[in-house]
């Protein structure tokens, strides 16, 4: 009891604070929060973050910048990326970055998100070679040592009997995370970089694994040499169209895609995360001639799998984990070889486009048959093709695609977005996938993680009422018209959102969010033996308060509140309150520290939470049961170009006297973290 006090009294206190004095408001960090919270996987999300660092540290010249670099800027539609540049060829030169606030159709928030990655420099594009561009480049080394104080059972000690009997009871490895990367960019020039790392329990400079880390990846990007517009070798991420047969590079949310539905761009981006699943490797170029672009690739990368007796591949193994006999026995046990190609015909603000691909894999891929996955593909090879076009018309912007599985199938996107001013846009999109469509590669605005058996409609608006307020919503219905993993029979759901943002002033703001989502799924009722589909809702409410203080601190308040209700069963319910404080000691020292009380009956009421993290990695974890959470990191600049960071991060849990499961087991009530970051530029 005198725990939970402590931590209450602790959160009011940092409230207090908040009443007359966070990251910055509209800070872009707080953006990717929300796609972690709608569930999009942790390796979209880091390669944004990482892509997001990189453009914040390699700013774009307002004076020279392109319609091209703008398109694959994630902060803003492809429609304001148009907008930006009517502006900037009747306005230049500019003179500073706010004169970015008279682009029309631009509202004040977005401005205030995407200033820190331009600035204003000379007209005339100086003409470099590589030579030039490789000693005016920066270098930048990242060493990153992560470890968990407790010892999980993982890494126990276990007599040689129980071993032979359970070999996979024990880790390999080394109870410690660590990475190395290096990375090159003269602007978006030149990329160029490696990297190294090592999960927790995997094996590391073991005389038995000579490679030394567990995995490796490469990249080089070069763009604009002559009509090769870029060119990508190592690997590399690519989307084409709406997604429909290929995007292994950034995907929109629900509540970003109020604003920016329509993104397309057929040029390969490099893959810096240390992620080792979702991205190619091989090489793609884009070529431009006239109005038309020319987008070959082609990719030879190996991959964890699941195999049967017989060697077919029955499932893909995606998280990257190489830990114990069973693990390392799947590592790059399979490969697949993918080519393809986008042609895109751009006239004006009209566009069209034609793609194709088509990929094998070393082995048969046949998934045990479950009525859910009866339609799925099955075999050694498959290909897809699509058209896709876009158009903008004054304020009325048009989009979509058509995709052709190579089994006949086909699934289309539709989308239209409507924006007469700044203060207003809205939004609309029809997506139909049928449940014989294919795609090994697509990653589409749906609602489920893959491009099939989904058909729905989508409206959502982003708009200002007043001059301090602004409103974000969507509706989505959806309709599953085949059994879905969990569940028995054609379903449907409905997702709603609201956000309502009060600017208090230019340093403090107060938001208001909430979610409603409702599903079927399989359950059994309570004494009784059979199972059925039942509907079930979820419902997430947030209040927060930000505010930032000239004096270098700022401050953020946050309430959670989820309550999940199955038809016949109890409500399960959760909250939380946290406290984040941050101090930005001039260019030599930041610190934050962050607070949290957690109340949470089940994991279906968890609560998610954003935690300021060492440099250029993101972390968001979920909490449930009743404890308390408390991280402290800091950044330490030695020099100008070297600096060292590091965070510990607690979690107590009131009711349990273990956390984790399996070979994660942590026996007790306490979980502390500790992350370690050093970073070179040169």
């Amino acid at each position: 009891m005198r725990h939970w006090l402590f931590h209450i009294i602790l959160a009011v206190a940092f409230f207090a604070i908040c009443s007359f004095a966070t990251a910055q408001p509209n800070d872009w960090r707080s953006h990717l929060e929300q796609l972690a919270e709608e569930g999009l996987n942790s390796a979209t999300i880091e390669n944004m973050f990482q892509e997001l660092t990189m453009l914040e540290g390699n700013p774009m010249n307002l004076n020279r910048v392109t319609l091209e670099q703008l398109e694959r800027f994630p902060l803003v539609s492809n429609e304001q990326a148009a907008h930006i540049i009517e502006f900037l060829e009747k306005n230049r030169p500019l003179y500073t970055v706010f004169e970015l606030r008279n682009v029309p159709y631009l509202d004040f928030n977005t401005v205030e998100l995407i200033l820190p990655f331009f600035f204003v420099g000379e007209t005339e594009e100086e003409l470099l070679t590589v030579e030039q561009m490789l000693d005016r480049g920066r270098h930048e080394v990242q060493f990153r040592l992560d470890k968990t104080l407790q010892e999980r059972a993982g890494y126990g000690e276990f007599s040689d009997s129980i071993l032979e009997r359970y070999p996979n009871r024990k880790y390999r490895g080394e109870d410690f995370y660590t990475s190395v990367k290096y990375g090159f960019t003269y602007r978006d020039k030149l990329q160029a970089g490696f990297v190294a790392e090592k999960d927790l329990g995997e094996p590391f400079l073991r005389k038995e694994y000579p490679m030394g880390y567990d995995h490796y990846g490469f990249h080089l990007i070069v763009r604009d040499l002559g009509r090769l517009k870029t060119l990508a070798v190592g690997d590399y991420r690519l989307s084409f169209g709406q997604g429909l047969i290929l995007n292994n590079d950034f995907s929109l949310s629900k509540s970003w895609g109020t604003n920016a539905i329509i993104r397309r761009t057929q040029e390969p981006k490099r893959h810096f995360s240390s992620a080792e699943s979702g991205y190619f490797r091989g090489a793609a170029a884009l070529f431009e001639v006239g109005r038309l672009t020319v987008t070959p690739f082609y990719s030879n990368k190996r991959f964890d799998a699941n195999l049967s007796d017989d060697g077919t591949i029955t499932s893909f193994k995606t998280d990257g984990y190489h830990r114990t006999p069973l693990e390392i026995e799947k590592k790059s046990n399979a490969y697949e070889q993918v080519a393809g190609i986008n042609i895109n015909y751009r006239n004006g603000q009209f566009q069209i486009g034609a793609s194709g691909l088509y990929h094998i894999y070393s082995q048969i891929y046949s998934p045990v048959v479950r009525e859910y996955n009866y339609y799925s593909f099955r075999g050694r090879s498959h290909g897809n093709a699509s058209v896709d076009y876009s158009y903008r018309f004054n304020r009325l912007t048009v989009a979509g695609e058509t995709a052709l599985s190579g089994n006949g199938a086909i699934a289309s996107s539709h989308m239209v977005q409507y924006t007469p001013s700044g203060l207003f846009s809205l939004s609309a999109l029809y997506r139909h996938f049928p449940i014989s469509y294919n795609a090994m590669h697509a990653q589409a605005f749906s609602d489920g993680s893959q491009v099939r058996n989904e058909r729905g409609f989508y409206l959502g608006s982003n708009f200002k009422p007043l001059r301090k307020v602004s409103v974000t919503g969507y509706i989505d219905l959806i309709r599953f018209p085949w059994p879905k993993s969990q569940v028995d029979k054609p379903s449907s759901g409905i997702d709603l959102y609201f956000l309502g943002t009060y600017t208090i002033s230019r340093d403090s703001r107060l938001e208001l969010r909430y979610k409603f989502n409702r599903k079927e799924q399989n359950a059994t009722y309570p004494d009784e033996d059979y199972r059925t589909v039942l509907p079930y809702n979820t419902q997430k409410i947030r209040l927060r308060y930000n505010h930032a203080l000239k004096s270098g601190w700022d401050f953020t308040t946050t309430l959670d509140g989820a309550f999940y209700r199955q038809r016949h069963f109890p409500v399960e319910k959760g909250f939380m309150l946290s406290q984040h404080a941050g101090y930005r000691g001039g260019k030599k020292i930041r610190a934050d520290i962050y607070a949290g009380y957690f109340n949470s009956d089940t994991y279906a009421s968890r609560l998610y939470s954003y935690e300021k993290n060492i440099l250029s990695t993101f972390y968001m974890p979920s909490f449930y049961g009743k404890g308390t959470r408390l991280a402290i990191s800091g950044r330490y600049s030695i020099t100008s170009r070297l600096s060292f960071s590091a965070k510990i991060g607690h979690t107590r849990y009131f009711n349990r006297d273990t956390i984790g499961t399996g070979t994660e087991e942590i026996s007790g009530k306490r979980r502390t973290d500790l992350f370690t970051y050093w970073q070179w530029r040169f």
